[in-house]
């Protein structure tokens, strides 16, 4: 895949009360089922579209930092993002912009994704 600057992909996802419940069964934690998506969840989306979509597979995770800017409510669609913002291919690395939003275009949680890609094609 030819990588370019700006180039964006995305994931829409709604978490549910059964989805907590499977997280907290997960973390092997007591704890009371949280009341809204965990940032744990919503981190795991950006790994997801980072593995599998953009840059994809081969995709070496080096860095992410996420801000928290707002509860994720639960049963609300939440759309996460990656976009290319540098392209550093004599050293083979990606930066990427990371972004979830609610439906209504409310910023979740915002951040930075560094990866490194064998193949990442020209600047």
């Amino acid at each position: 895949m030819q990588l370019e600057l700006g180039q964006r992909a995305e994931l829409k996802r709604s978490y549910t009360e059964r989805d907590m419940e499977d997280f907290v069964m997960l973390a092997g934690a007591e704890m009371a089922l949280p009341q809204t998506v965990p940032g744990p969840l919503i981190g795991g989306l950006f790994s997801y579209l980072l593995g599998v979509r953009l840059p994809g597979r081969g995709t070496n995770y080096l860095k992410q930092s996420l801000e928290f800017l707002q509860p994720a409510p639960l049963g609300e669609e939440l759309t996460a993002s990656v976009t290319v913002t540098r392209l550093r291919p004599e050293k083979h690395l990606v930066d990427l912009e990371t972004v979830c939003e609610t439906a209504d275009g409310i910023r979740i949680c915002q951040g930075r994704a560094l990866v490194y890609v064998e193949d990442v094609g020209k600047a």
